[in-house]
């Protein structure tokens, strides 16, 4: 069922938000994107005429109630978002009494579904790897559904709408699913624009096709981009991870951060690449520091012939040109990670201009861009170029698991896969 088509008029419907939003020290949300986000679901059920149960998690209090993660703090963000007073559940496996009492028109919050170790199924105070362990999952598995099961029972109709989840087979991200038909059961308006978004650059891309892939770690990325090695026409790899890959073929990276364990995988991509015809470029030159300081001397050296005591952090002008004129060149673009030690000041500069050529190539050459992973979309934030790509996703892990050709247990649930 798509969500625009239903009607929500005299239902209640239990909404799975992402409301894992940042708090100060005081329990002040001090960034609302992922409130604003799930807006256009929320107020469609109650424009409908619904009732609306709203359900999250915030922080890992790992199965324990901790007051400081309590969803009861961004109530008033919550209802002044939506126009409406949000009453609150201060038991969110126990309410019961509070859903059946919705009238339409109202909303509820759920207080945090991770205070429940059965919202995540993993068993407590059992060491993995025991036979212990295995019968406590098996058990921990029953009290799963038995726990999804009460969380259907408030409502009628169930709405994903947390991207950022929906790599978890959680009691309210999938398991919850089964208690309803097909009729009753869809994906929120955001979580269908990450499938589409996905979906455009992994089935439908238009040629040539560009990934940008960047970050510290080639480990965390390394699926990822054997995957897009079949798909696209070039690979970028910048960031901590491009050293791996240069010290490999024999580079002197220097003090640069790298994984020598990587090193036989690194190889493997590059052949890989050879052999489907895909453009892997990585940095010809970097901004290299001699300590890992926002107030470190700072050179431009050599990828290959970085000095002892000097650490690349950043990717240099030739580097960037080179890779400006592949992206402008570009009909799909994705991009994941920074290629410099973004959070620093003096070493942002890169990533910076990756997010203007991203840009460029979508405003002014019609291509498809879809960014996403933390820093990345920090980027385009900070300079003010979010509106101007096609796509920013809310969902890193979920978003890295898609592009790695994982099915993603929240969006299996509803489409039956």
């Amino acid at each position: 069922m798509k969500i625009a088509d239903f009607n929500f008029a005299g239902k209640k419907a239990i909404v799975r938000v992402d409301f894992n939003v940042p708090l100060d020290e005081n329990g002040n949300v001090t960034d609302d994107t992922r409130i604003r986000g799930a807006l256009p679901t929320l107020k469609k059920v109650l424009a409908d005429g619904g009732a609306l149960i709203m359900m999250s998690h915030m922080g890992k209090p790992k199965g324990k109630v901790n007051p400081k993660l309590s969803l009861k703090q961004i109530v008033p963000n919550v209802s002044k978002a939506l126009g409406v007073d949000v009453k609150f559940a201060e038991d969110c496996g126990n309410a019961s009494e509070a859903a059946a009492a919705l009238k339409c028109g109202e909303a509820l919050l759920l207080e945090n579904l991770r205070f429940y170790p059965e919202e995540e199924g993993k068993p407590v105070g059992v060491e993995k790897g025991t036979p212990e362990y295995d019968e406590a999952k098996k058990e921990m598995k029953g009290r799963q559904k038995d726990f999804a099961k009460k969380l259907a029972s408030y409502a009628d109709v169930y709405v994903n709408d947390a991207f950022g989840t929906a790599h978890r087979k959680h009691a309210s991200t999938a398991v919850i699913a089964d208690s309803f038909d097909a009729d009753h059961k869809m994906l929120g308006f955001l979580m269908e624009k990450e499938v589409t978004a996905i979906d455009n650059v992994l089935k439908n891309a238009q040629h040539p096709f560009t990934a940008i892939i960047g970050g510290s770690k080639v480990s965390s990325k390394l699926a990822v981009i054997k995957n897009l090695l079949d798909k696209v026409d070039n690979l970028i790899i910048g960031g901590g991870m491009g050293y791996t890959f240069i010290k490999a073929q024999g580079g002197h990276i220097g003090e640069s951060l790298h994984e020598d364990e990587l090193m036989p995988e690194a190889l493997n991509v590059i052949a890989a690449a050879k052999e489907k015809g895909v453009n892997l470029s990585l940095s010809v030159a970097t901004v290299a520091a001699d300590a890992f300081s926002n107030d470190a001397n700072r050179k431009v050296v050599d990828i290959y012939n970085i000095p002892d005591g000097w650490e690349g952090m950043d990717a240099s002008e030739e580097s960037l040109e080179n890779w400006k004129k592949i992206i402008l060149a570009s009909k799909t673009i994705l991009w994941n990670g920074p290629v410099g030690v973004f959070e620093m000041e003096n070493f942002a500069h890169g990533t910076g201009e990756i997010a203007k050529y991203v840009a460029q190539a979508t405003q002014e050459n019609g291509a498809y861009s879809l960014v996403g992973g933390g820093d990345s979309v920090a980027a385009v934030n900070k300079f003010g170029l979010a509106d101007k790509v096609s796509y920013v996703s809310t969902g890193g892990g979920a978003m890295l698991e898609a592009i790695e050709g994982k099915v993603l247990p929240g969006v299996a649930a509803i489409k039956g896969e």
